[in-house]
């Protein structure tokens, strides 16, 4: 109708001035009344639901191959999917997860660890959940977090309007709430304690369907991160059961339960989002973070009988936190009916974990301009089977685990073709997928070009590594705020709950940063506020800034208190606590931080 008009128009433009001076007007008026249809049928963004599970190798999958595990869920999700059958992570936790919500390399990110304070997030990197949100949509994050428990690292602090989580990198250690099993925990909403009831795997998919469900406007980007299947191996005997009559052996027989619960959690969500008509328009996206934590038996030194079923890696070399590609290639299955990705099929190219962030804002359309500059690479025209040739590729992981980044440890370089593992081996992984021929000698100009690939990885990285990620104290956004010992700087952390229940002799220091001068009370313990235990100290002596007050501890307590001024500004935070033989022996593993 408005083209007929616009030539109608030109037409009588030709003979009349007036129709020249009110054709703007009448098209100006056409377009706004036939705007509601055009809008109708405008494409809508896409909601996009991440799905990374914890400990779950690429051979943890029976679509992978693996004949014992039951994961059908996943199985057809796998049928349905554009399948990256070439995708790699860091080997560990938390440098994944920084690297996917970055589009970075995680050491370049602060991560590097999954302790010592080096699984904190730097403050200034962007996240996926800001740019989502800044990009119109509503964001929901659910299960694991670890980048930061503590103010401005927190979910909350990182783009999400929703969270439920629980602390440290898994349920049971330090920063967690004391007590917690798997089985009706207390979690983190908002940062605010809730108890729930339920198995955890349960409780953060229910969580997260109650996010996608809440009615709004807003497309959703939900995060769903479980923390199951790491350790400890803790699930309903119904799970493990099936596993252990077939004789497979503990822990990867509850390690497997796990996963079937995830897998049973999975075809629910999935049921849920076609039942509310959501599925088409969904960019539905599962990994894993890791190698295979449990996947693997590992027969023990006195093992008198072999294990029938010694589990299974797709033959590849390594497992968790191994440089080897049973380190860091894990499954990535990526389903959105309405998108346009062509049919299920194995995209073999080199991709990564640092590709995610482009991919996705290049598909939602999410401005990256505030962002620090992206290592990954947009796998859309790949994902949609475009004719595009794909970019020869040079890729990094490794796994550093210490306070400071040791130049080739535990490193992998990868391309299409080649591994160089340490520096020093070398393998042709189409030839030799698992990784048994060092061809280093035979071939030391491929040795030499990826070494060099990696030096200049590494000089690129190494500005970060004089940083830290200040824990921020006396913020009204976290006032008081509690620290634990899981993210002390130092050689020895007692980062879960069943170590600080042994009362090791271990100290360390965080790094902290007063937001405001002014006065703060810091209470220092050995146990959390769920666990009413005295201190193992008769002295207790606080270090912070130019401050170094000691008070004398003359009758049981469960915590010491010191009121101090503080400057505005960073500095670093230790305390001792003294035991009966005038020993400094252990630092306070809580510290309730409050500016008064």
């Amino acid at each position: 109708m408005i083209r007929q008009f616009i030539t109608s128009a030109e037409s009588a433009d030709k003979k009349n001035y007036w129709a020249r001076l009110c054709i703007p007007a009448l098209v100006f008026f056409l377009l706004s009344f036939d705007m509601p249809a055009r809008l109708e049928g405008a494409p809508q963004k896409p909601n996009v639901l991440v799905i990374i599970t914890d400990d779950q190798g690429y051979g943890d999958v029976g679509a992978h191959g693996n004949q014992m595990i039951q994961t059908p869920h996943l199985d057809r999700l796998h049928e349905q999917s554009v399948r990256l059958t070439q995708f790699h992570v860091d080997p560990t936790c938390s440098p994944t997860r920084s690297a996917l919500m970055t589009g970075r390399y995680s050491t370049r990110t602060g991560v590097w660890h999954t302790i010592l304070g080096r699984s904190i997030l730097y403050r200034d990197e962007t996240t996926l959940a800001d740019l989502f949100r800044a990009g119109g949509y509503r964001t929901g994050m659910f299960g694991k977090w670890h980048l930061g428990d503590n103010y401005p690292y927190r979910p909350t602090d990182r783009g999400f309007d929703v969270a439920v989580h629980h602390g440290g990198g898994g349920v049971t250690q330090t920063p967690d709430i004391w007590g917690n099993d798997y089985f009706d925990d207390t979690y983190f909403r908002n940062n605010q304690k809730e108890r729930f009831e339920g198995y955890c795997t349960d409780v953060f998919f229910k969580e997260a369907m109650d996010f996608i469900g809440t009615p709004s406007e807003k497309p959703f980007f939900c995060y769903l991160s479980t923390n199951a299947p790491h350790g400890p191996f803790l699930v309903a005997d119904s799970y493990k059961k099936p596993y252990l009559e077939k004789a497979v052996p503990e822990p990867m027989a509850s390690f497997y339960g796990m996963i079937t619960n995830i897998d049973e959690n999975l075809g629910r969500l999935r049921s849920f989002l076609e039942a509310n008509g959501l599925s088409e328009n969904t960019l539905l996206i599962f990994m894993t973070d890791n190698g295979t934590a449990a996947g693997l038996s590992r027969p023990k030194a006195n093992e008198t009988q072999s294990v029938k079923w010694k589990g299974f890696n797709d033959g590849m070399r390594g497992t968790k936190g191994s440089a080897y590609d049973g380190g860091h290639r894990v499954p990535s299955f990526w389903y959105w009916p309405q998108g346009e990705l062509g049919n299920p099929r194995d995209m073999d190219s080199l991709t990564a974990h640092i590709d995610l962030l482009p991919t996705l804002a290049d598909i939602c359309h999410l401005d990256t301009t505030t962002t620090q500059p992206l290592d990954g690479i947009s796998l859309l025209p790949w994902l949609q089977n475009r004719p595009n040739p794909f970019p020869d590729r040079t890729l990094f992981v490794h796994s550093q685990r210490i306070e400071y980044p040791r130049k080739w440890k535990t490193a992998s370089v990868m391309t299409d073709r080649w591994r160089l593992i340490d520096g020093k081996e070398l393998y042709d992984i189409r030839e030799d997928p698992g990784q048994e021929r060092d061809l280093s000698v035979s071939h030391p100009e491929t040795v030499h070009r990826l070494r060099t690939a990696y030096d200049d990885w590494w000089a690129s990285l190494k500005p970060r590594f004089d940083s830290y990620p200040f824990i921020v104290i006396g913020s009204p956004k976290a006032n008081p705020t509690t620290i634990t010992a899981h993210d002390w700087h130092g050689n020895s952390v007692p980062w879960n709950q069943r170590m600080i229940r042994n009362m090791p002799a271990a100290n360390g220091y965080w790094m902290v940063e007063c937001e405001h001068t002014g006065w703060y009370r810091l209470t220092l313990r050995h146990w959390p506020t769920e666990e009413p235990k005295e201190i193992v100290a008769t002295e207790a002596r606080l270090r912070i800034d130019d401050i170094d007050q000691t008070i004398v501890v003359n009758e049981p307590t469960q915590q010491v208190r010191f009121t101090v001024y503080l400057k505005k500004g960073t500095t670093q935070l230790q305390t001792w606590l003294t035991d009966s033989k005038n020993q400094e022996t252990r630092g306070a593993f809580f510290i309730d931080v409050e500016a008064l």
